[in-house]
């Protein structure tokens, strides 16, 4: 969706977005319940996700299947192997060597839209950009003001409007782009 502001080959050489500190758990990619059911058994990545229902507000849970029709998180705290705070752990799904493994359908649209995040500011719906992208920089292009201005802002907003567990609360010093 970013392509003419963020090529592909800036992100492969970066994956800043693809790892976490235990800091930034709050930016792992949330995905919709039919890829947590997907992901969440043998798949034709040869990776099984474990994940954490978002909102069980949203769920319709069992105790045999608490995954099963919820939204989900990647739960990646147990893979940390240190006590450092600056440890950064790996989206389950990143290849070292390739980039993500997996397919439009089933790549989080969180990630599809790194580094804008829907973001919730005094109970009003904001597009920010996510200062910490390397290749992007802390402060938006024109290129990319117009290009959310220009009908990808409107994406973001119609599919938080069918997914709401995508939308985040804002942070300061994430600029406000729409």
């Amino acid at each position: 969706m970013l392509s003419s502001v963020l090529s592909k080959s800036q992100c492969a050489a970066c994956k800043f977005c693809c790892s976490f500190r235990r800091q930034s758990l709050w930016e792992t990619p949330l995905f919709p319940p039919e890829v947590v059911e997907k992901l969440s058994k043998p798949n034709e990545y040869g990776v099984v996700g474990v994940f954490r229902a978002v909102d069980n507000l949203r769920c319709n849970n069992t105790v045999d299947e608490p995954q099963k029709n919820c939204a989900g998180r990647l739960v990646l705290e147990n893979n940390y192997r240190t006590d450092d705070p600056e440890e950064e752990v790996p989206c389950t799904f990143l290849d070292p060597q390739k980039g993500c493994i997996l397919k439009g359908e089933d790549k989080p649209f969180d990630c599809s839209i790194w580094p804008l995040r829907i973001m919730n500011k005094d109970g009003k719906l904001v597009i920010a950009l996510t200062p910490t992208c390397s290749a992007i920089g802390a402060v938006p292009s024109q290129a990319l003001v117009e290009l959310v201005q220009n009908g990808l802002g409107e994406k973001i907003f119609e599919y938080a409007k069918t997914h709401p567990y995508i939308v985040k609360e804002y942070k300061e010093g994430f600029p406000i782009i729409l």
